[in-house]
């Protein structure tokens, strides 16, 4: 497979119309193959939630579902992977489980989060941080 794996990094940045967000629509409106961790959807809600409160968590996480985004869940190839990658890199777990994803699927990771640095063998596309 190819395509891009969108980090919540890049949906959240789509989301808050911040430096980058032009790229992010870019490449789910070119017919490229955008994917997306369970992870991210799981970072979208929580994460809203916490700055905006339940009720705009809640509708982050329902907007992820209309993008053209295919949603990638836990495997025992991604599982696999994501604990290989946390075991032997400075990675949070749910950067571990978005990398493997991007991994197993061959796309291009799309992230603006420094982390991901310590991949330098996973392909990766950088936004502009803030």
């Amino acid at each position: 497979m190819s395509g891009y794996l969108l980090d919540t990094s890049a949906l959240l940045t789509l989301r808050d119309n911040e430096p980058g967000a032009d790229r992010v629509s870019a490449l789910l409106s070119d017919g490229s193959p955008c994917y997306g961790s369970f992870m991210t959807l799981m970072e979208v809600f929580y994460r809203v939630w916490k700055d905006e409160g339940e009720a705009a968590g809640r509708e982050a996480y329902a907007d992820c579902f209309a993008l053209p985004v295919i949603w990638i869940h836990e495997s025992p190839d991604i599982l696999q992977r994501a604990a290989a990658i946390k075991a032997t890199h400075p990675l949070s777990v749910a950067d571990a489980w978005i990398a493997a994803t991007a991994w197993e699927l061959e796309a291009t990771l799309v992230h603006k989060d420094p982390e991901f640095e310590h991949l330098p063998e996973l392909l990766q596309a950088c936004l502009p941080y803030k």
